[in-house]
């Protein structure tokens, strides 16, 4: 009697195993592992169908700190922030991609420094290599300096769910929407005036949904399963899509006020910046 309760105790545990290999495997299971370019959303495609500019600007960006002082609320929140601490890189990524500026390095200038003195240092030695050989140019200077940051995360702005149980079978749903606000302002570095400032805010969409039964369905014989999923949306991908608008904002306010010009015939692009334009005429 022992032996066939062993027997059967393997069989049962060899079916469980085959079972968990063979299943079909989930959705997620199957996203390829390869790394990709940084998915964009509709900020982007806006940005990069403003019309061209009839002069590039020179601009830097020396900085794009996260001034929320929020951190995530799990139990490592001491050393992990709610947002993402490289928003300059953002930032330069996004100025570069609408055509209009020249981006200078600024964030990096010590290092910058640093290796010109270092070829400078170079080329006092007998034996130079040819592509220090040269005189070194002086660094460019801007036009404009592009100023803000990430200034407020607010989380659970709006939560709910929705859901149902009967005899023993249940479904439900759940989300919770945060939200992220970064300002950017630009700088006449000759005068110091702000020329424009905005200010952009993009929701962050959480969203679970599970199922479960809990059901005698014989004498003493109780089934009991449940699965679910959570979708989040990355939170840095949300940062970037508003520095995005806020960055097509900015322009369509220096087209407006006449601060920068268009190249070409003014039709081209319009309906980009007349859309930017339009958001902001919806404010309250």
């Amino acid at each position: 009697m022992k032996r066939l309760l062993s027997a059967l105790l393997i069989l049962t545990a060899l079916g469980l195993q085959s079972g968990c290999s063979l299943r079909e495997p989930m959705s997620a299971e199957q996203d390829s592992e390869t790394p990709t370019l940084t998915p964009r959303a509709s900020t982007y495609y806006d940005l990069i169908n403003m019309p061209r500019p009839k002069g590039r600007l020179m601009a830097v960006v020396y900085g794009f700190r996260d001034q929320t002082g929020q951190y995530k609320p799990t139990p490592a929140s001491s050393f992990s922030t709610s947002v993402t601490q490289g928003a300059a890189s953002m930032l330069m990524d996004a100025l570069s991609a609408s055509g209009w500026f020249v981006v200078l390095e600024r964030e990096g200038l010590q290092n910058l420094l640093t290796e010109r003195k270092i070829i400078r240092a170079s080329q006092k030695k007998p034996d130079v290599a040819e592509n220090i050989m040269g005189e070194l140019p002086p660094l460019q200077a801007a036009n404009l300096m592009l100023e803000g940051g990430i200034i407020a995360y607010d989380t659970n702005v709006r939560s709910g769910g929705e859901g149902a149980r009967y005899l023993g079978i249940d479904i439900s749903r759940e989300y919770r929407v945060d939200q992220v606000t970064v300002n950017l302002r630009a700088v006449d570095v000759r005068t110091g005036q702000v020329l424009a400032n905005v200010m952009t805010s993009k929701t962050i969409y959480s969203v679970g949904r599970s199922a479960g039964v809990f059901k005698f369905i014989e004498f003493k014989k109780l089934l009991e399963a449940e699965v679910g999923y959570t979708t989040n949306e990355p939170a840095q991908l949300c940062v970037l899509s508003a520095i995005e608008a806020a960055v097509g904002h900015l322009l369509a306010q220096g087209i407006e006020r006449r601060l920068w010009q268009v190249a070409g015939d003014p039709a081209d692009g319009k309906a980009t910046v007349d859309k930017f334009l339009s958001q902001n005429q919806q404010q309250p």
